[in-house]
C-alpha cells in the first residue's frame, strides 16, 4: 500500500507516523511546501517575543527522524494538482521548477491554511507581515528587533491578533490594535472580553475597534495604515484577519468543499472521494453540539486528533471523530481566557434555545492571599440543563478550568451534575466550593 500525504505539520505528519507504526510494510511519502516539519506553530506570537528563544524547541521531529521510521520526506514540494481517476499527484519541486507525477493508493490532504490578505492598497509594502508558518514567524522577529522599527499595527484581534499584540509589547513596541468588529476575540461573547481589552490597554496597546481597514502608505516600506476613520504610524504590519485552507491544487476534482476551500470530510474522515481522506486546518470537523460536520475549526488539537485518526483508518482500524467542541485558551498579557462548547452568539446564530448565566468567583479561597475573581459564563439547555458551553476570563487558573467544562459538554454532563462533582479542595487552589462548581450551581 502506497500513501501520499500532501502537507507535513500536524495532522499530515501524525498521520504519517501513524501508518508507519501500524504497517511497517506500508510506503509512506510525504510532500510538504516548506522546509520545516511537525512543529508547534501555536508557539510562534511567544518566539517573535523571545519568550521562546530557541526555534527548534518549537519543533517536535525533524525530517531525518521521520526518514529513519522509513517515511520519505520531500521538503519545498509542492502539490498543484490532484487526479482522483488516475490516482495522481503533480508535485512541483520549489528549489528546480520541476515537476514530478506520483501515484498513490491512498491519498492524505493535510495542507493546512494560509493566512488571508485582503486586497488593500499598499499590501506589497516592505514590512507587511502574516504569520502563517515557521518561516513567517523568523521574518517578523528579525523585522520586529530593529532598532528603528517603533510602531507596529496588528490588523485582526483573533487569537493569533491578540497573541502578537502582547509579543509585540513584551519586546517594547508602541502596538495599535485595528479590528473590523467591535470587540477583540470574536470568538467570544461580547461581555467576556471588556476586561482582556482593559488589560492590553492597561499595558500600553491601543485598541481600535470597528474600523476597517482601506490601505496603507509608504515609500518602499510601510510607515502608515489608514482606516475609515483615520491614520496610524507603523513601522510594521502583521495583517492576522482569518486563514483560507490551500486546497486550490483540488480544483477540477469532484472532491467537495466548503466556500472558503476547506475539503468536507465524514468522522472517518474521508472525503467525497474514495481513498482520499483530509484533516486539519484544510478540512473540516465535526461540531459535538452544533451536530454537523461541516465546521471550520482550524486548531492545532483538532489537527492531530484527525492526523492520527487517519493513520488507523487507512490502516484498517474503525474510528470515529468524536467531535469538536471548539475547545481553545489564550493568555492576554496578564490575563486569561478560554471557551468551549457554543458562546451565546452561537446559540442564537443557530437557532438553539438556550439559557444564559454569568458569575464572578475566586480563584481560591478568599482568606487565602491575593485571590482574583473569574468571570465565568455558562450556557445550559434550558429543559434539561445540560451544559453547552462555557468561557472563562480571570487571572492565575483561569484557562485551564475550561478543561472541567469541557468533559461536561463532552459527556452531555447537566449543570447541577456538574454543580456536585468532588472537586479537590487546598486553600492555594481553590475554595471549598470552587468557581466552576459556584458556576454550575447558579444555573436554575
Amino acid at each position: 500500500m502506497k500513501v501520499i500525504v500532501i502537507g507535513g505539520v500536524a495532522a499530515g505528519m501524525s498521520a504519517a507516523g501513524k501508518i508507519k507504526r501500524n504497517r511497517l510494510d506500508a510506503e509512506v511519502v510525504v510532500y510538504e511546501k516548506g522546509g520545516t516539519l511537525s512543529y508547534g506553530a501555536c508557539g510562534l506570537p511567544y518566539y517573535v517575543s523571545n519568550v521562546i528563544k530557541d526555534r527548534d524547541r518549537m519543533i517536535a521531529r525533524t525530517a531525518d527522524e521521520f526518514r529513519s521510521q522509513g517515511i520519505s520526506v520531500n521538503l519545498y514540494h509542492e502539490a498543484v494538482k490532484v487526479i482522483p481517476e488516475r490516482r495522481e499527484v503533480i508535485v512541483k519541486n520549489l528549489k528546480t521548477g520541476e515537476t514530478l507525477i506520483d501515484t498513490y493508493d491512498k491519498l492524505v490532504i493535510t495542507s493546512g491554511a494560509s493566512a488571508v490578505v485582503p486586497p488593500w492598497e499598499g499590501s506589497g509594502l516592505g514590512n507587511i507581515f502574516v504569520l502563517s508558518n515557521l518561516e513567517d514567524g523568523d521574518a517578523i522577529k528579525q523585522a520586529a528587533h530593529h532598532s528603528d522599527v517603533k510602531s507596529v499595527a496588528v490588523i485582526g484581534a483573533g487569537f493569533i491578533g491578540v497573541e502578537l499584540v502582547e509579543a509585540f509589547l513584551e519586546i517594547g513596541k508602541q502596538v495599535t490594535l485595528i479590528e473590523l468588529q467591535n470587540q477583540i476575540l470574536p470568538g467570544f461573547d461580547k461581555d467576556m472580553v471588556q476586561s482582556l481589552q482593559e488589560e492590553l490597554a492597561q499595558q500600553g496597546a491601543v485598541l481600535k475597534l470597528g474600523e476597517k481597514v482601506e490601505r496603507f502608505e509608504g515609500s518602499g516600506r510601510v510607515n502608515r495604515v489608514i482606516t475609515n476613520v483615520n491614520s496610524y504610524a507603523a513601522d510594521l504590519v502583521v495583517i492576522a484577519v482569518g486563514v483560507r485552507p490551500n486546497t486550490s491544487f483540488l480544483d477540477g476534482t469532484d472532491v467537495a468543499r466548503l466556500k472558503n476551500g476547506a475539503v468536507v470530510v465524514d468522522r472517518s474522515m474521508r472525503s467525497s472521494i474514495p481513498d482520499i481522506f483530509s484533516g486539519g486546518d484544510c478540512a473540516t470537523v465535526y461540531h459535538r453540539i452544533l451536530v454537523r460536520t461541516d465546521s471550520y475549526i482550524p486548531l492545532g488539537t483538532n489537527a492531530n486528533k484527525q492526523g492520527r485518526m487517519i493513520g488507523d483508518i487507512i490502516t484498517g482500524i474503525p474510528v470515529d471523530y468524536q467531535g469538536t467542541l471548539g475547545t481553545a485558551m489564550i493568555k492576554v498579557c496578564g490575563m486569561e481566557a478560554a471557551k468551549t462548547g457554543i458562546t451565546e452568539k452561537e446559540a442564537v446564530i443557530n437557532g438553539i434555545p438556550y439559557k444564559a448565566v454569568t458569575v464572578t468567583a475566586e480563584n481560591h479561597a478568599a482568606y487565602y492571599p491575593d485571590p482574583e475573581p473569574l468571570l465565568i459564563k455558562l450556557i445550559t439547555s434550558p429543559d434539561s440543563k445540560k451544559v453547552l458551553g462555557a468561557q472563562i476570563a480571570g487571572r492565575s487558573g483561569a484557562a485551564i478550568r475550561i478543561d472541567i467544562f469541557a468533559m461536561a459538554v463532552h459527556t452531555g454532563m447537566t449543570a447541577p451534575e456538574l454543580g456536585y462533582v468532588d472537586f479537590g479542595y487546598s486553600p492555594p487552589f481553590a475554595g471549598v466550593w470552587d468557581a466552576v462548581g459556584i458556576a454550575a450551581n447558579r444555573v436554575k
